[in-house]
């Protein structure tokens, strides 16, 4: 147990260091940015759904065993509600394209407080992970930083945008990710009193991460219409699903 607490703490810290990767952008031309931004977001989308269909469904599954398929994916479709609330009456949209004049972000304050409803559900999601397989958390964390660096650098955009000094904005986007610190400490307090847990928060990732992946990056991948840079695209989703293909055979 000490061993998942070593990971799971471990793994939350380090996304919650992916808030300060805003910094890093403030060299780089905003054409440049989203010229690069675009591909990683292309990677991200690809390891949120290699994880989803390759390491969480699957272990859901063997978890549950066949007589509670259903429940297995009624609580699939719980982690797509729930995200979708979020969005919806947060009012806080899953961006990964930096503020600009013609593409603003006027809600500061609710992309703050979305972000750390956002980041308190990965936190309970990765140290679920962990506490089913060392491989699993690992699995989830590589894709939820995919994932992290792109949001964190249009929530970071968002924040200057919305009137925040560059040390005010990296300071709060950095207090909203250590949301997630405290969501995985919840649940593996909860772990050690509620049997089951992980039964259905396995499966809430996986919807979790295909609604991110479906509903949030890939139409922002649609914009682009050019043959060359939507060919480069499908390599760069093709190469995070074989990223998690890869971590399949990790620790076999």
């Amino acid at each position: 147990m000490i061993t998942v607490w070593f990971y799971t703490l471990a793994s939350v810290f380090a996304i919650s260091i992916c808030s300060l990767i805003g910094v890093v952008t403030l060299s780089f031309r905003e054409t440049n940015l989203k010229q690069v931004l675009i591909y990683f977001v292309s990677f991200s989308a690809g390891s949120l759904l290699g994880n989803a269909f390759l390491h969480l469904l699957p272990e859901a599954v063997e978890k549950a065993g066949s007589t509670f398929r259903l429940s297995t994916s009624l609580f699939v479709l719980c982690g797509v509600v729930v995200y979708f609330s979020v969005e919806k009456f947060v009012r806080w949209r899953h961006c990964h394209i930096p503020a600009t004049e013609e593409h603003p972000h006027p809600f500061s304050l609710m992309v703050l407080f979305g972000d750390a409803v956002h980041n308190f559900i990965d936190g309970l999601i990765i140290g679920a992970s962990y506490m089913v397989s060392i491989q699993l958390g690992f699995a989830t964390t590589m894709a939820v930083v995919f994932h992290e660096i792109p949001q964190e650098v249009g929530d970071f955009g968002s924040l200057l945008h919305g009137g925040f000094s560059k040390i005010k904005a990296l300071f709060f986007n950095f207090l909203s990710a250590l949301t997630a610190i405290l969501g995985a400490i919840i649940v593996l307090v909860m772990g050690s009193y509620v049997e089951g847990l992980t039964t259905f928060l396995v499966p809430f990732a996986a919807g979790g991460f295909i609604y991110i992946a479906s509903c949030d990056l890939i139409p922002e991948l649609h914009r682009e219409v050019k043959i060359t840079k939507s060919i480069l695209q499908l390599v760069f989703f093709i190469l995070g699903v074989l990223v998690m293909l890869a971590l399949s055979f990790v620790g076999e």
